[in-house]
């Protein structure tokens, strides 16, 4: 079923490693030109381009993209009790985890008299987009909403697309995950024009300062073309997970996570790298039963026969340099001393250690964050934490004497840039009279 890519016996560079394996190509240029005039006409017509919009894509006429707080209460209350323990749970888990990331203030002394603060602030508003294609995510919600909390966010706004089945709202599960977390502001608006009504604002709704989470890739396209005006956190791609096993690996528990990612969508990317022939065997095997049997055959089957692959490698260290070259979105390491060699990996957007932490678990459970970098953009880029939504602001505070002592290095260094008035600056604060000079 797996491609099976040889990879014994030769030494490869990292680029030559991304340039043979596998992994859905989204063009996010040419989906830009599609979106520019729907961010446009979002720009120019405000409200009633957002409800014309969600007339021609989702088919569905709402009369107040606004949820009503009525519609957050009764989702909430609706909720199976297992999914609302479970949503709990996630949401507990997730904040621990979260709220140990904001970091302190930190105030250097650079001189006597000088000192230099580090302030961590968090931004202003929010925009987190919620997608509901395939299935629904109200996972999703706890981890945009949580970190975006911890990190001391004052306005946090959502958006789901609206579905004609559930009366022109998003899915219940998601209004009832916002509900749980207090996330009164919720929007039934979807897709680029979402985004492009977080980043330019519209008649009672404010622009944010930052968007994030995930999306297909018009939401990827509109993240690309409102950048600049707004933050974003990344623009998502089809999801993607690569094993590193060896001989220890148990093939089932293998084969189980592979569907379990290629269920996302027929473009998810699947990658085993092993040294181990007799691994890839039995994977194999045990991938044909368990394809067949699972609820989203079809779409699992495309993800594990188009971009997916068996990469065999020499040993355990050749996996490692094949995996960061890949730089997936999801990396499990499932070896003999798997610790020390997850250690090892530098570019992964989560590393999942051992038999008993697979992705399944770090997408609701773990206390991770799920929203992780794609296309190989791990190798630059790290997932949505409490940081995604803080920015540092260096505080300066010099007194004259201070700043005498260092006058005479701006004056050298001024002079040699050519910007005099940047050393006039400096020295009118040093004359007795604070006079221009001579």
């Amino acid at each position: 079923m797996l491609t099976r890519i040889d990879l014994r016996g030769t030494t490869v560079s990292p680029r030559e490693v991304r340039s043979v394996l596998p992994r859905a190509r989204l063009d996010v240029e040419t989906a830009v030109d599609a979106v520019r005039p729907v961010c446009e006409q979002v720009r120019d017509g405000g409200l009633a381009a957002v409800r014309e919009l969600t007339r021609r894509f989702d088919g569905v006429d709402v009369a107040d993209v606004r949820v009503p707080p009525e519609a957050l209460r009764d989702a909430l209350a609706a909720l199976d009790p297992a999914v609302r323990a479970a949503l709990v749970e996630a949401v507990d888990r997730a904040r621990r985890v979260h709220e140990a990331q904001r970091p302190s203030d930190v105030t250097v002394d650079v001189v006597a008299g000088g000192r230099v603060t580090e302030r961590w602030v968090p931004v202003s508003r929010v925009g987190l987009y919620v997608p509901g294609g395939l299935v629904a995510y109200p996972s999703s919600v706890v981890m945009n909403v949580v970190p975006a909390q911890a990190a001391g966010v004052p306005s946090i706004a959502v958006a789901s697309p609206p579905k004609a089945e559930f009366g022109g709202l998003p899915n219940p599960s998601v209004l009832a995950a916002c509900a749980l977390l207090g996330v009164d502001e919720v929007y039934a608006v979807g897709g680029a024009q979402a985004i492009a009504m977080f980043a330019y604002g519209v008649e009672d709704v404010a622009p944010v300062d930052l968007v994030t989470g995930p999306g297909n890739i018009y939401v990827a396209a509109a993240k690309r073309l409102v950048r600049g005006i707004v933050g974003i956190d990344a623009e998502a791609g089809p999801t993607e997970i690569a094993i590193i096993a060896d001989d220890s690996a148990d093939p089932q528990f293998v084969a189980a996570d592979l569907v379990a990612q290629a269920e996302h969508d027929e473009l998810a990317a699947c990658l085993l790298v092993t040294p181990s022939v007799e691994l890839a065997d039995a994977v194999d095997a045990a991938l044909v039963d368990r394809v067949a049997a699972t609820r989203h055959s079809s779409r699992v089957d495309k993800a594990l026969s188009g971009q997916s692959a068996v990469v065999l490698v020499d040993d355990v260290d050749a996996a490692v340099t094949v995996a960061d070259a890949w730089a997936a979105e999801h990396l499990e390491v499932v070896t003999r001393d798997a610790a020390s060699v997850a250690a090892r990996v530098r570019n992964a957007g989560a590393i999942f250690v051992g038999p008993y932490a697979p992705v399944s678990l770090g997408d609701y459970l773990a206390g991770s964050n799920h929203v992780l970098p794609t296309g190989g953009t791990a190798r630059h880029t790290g997932g949505l934490s409490t940081l995604s939504f803080l920015r540092a602001i260096h505080v300066v505070d010099y007194d004259r004497d201070a700043l005498a002592v260092v006058a005479p290095h701006v004056d050298a260094l001024g002079g040699a840039e050519d910007l005099a008035a940047h050393v006039e600056a400096v020295r009118t604060r040093l004359r007795d009279d604070g006079g221009v000079g001579s």
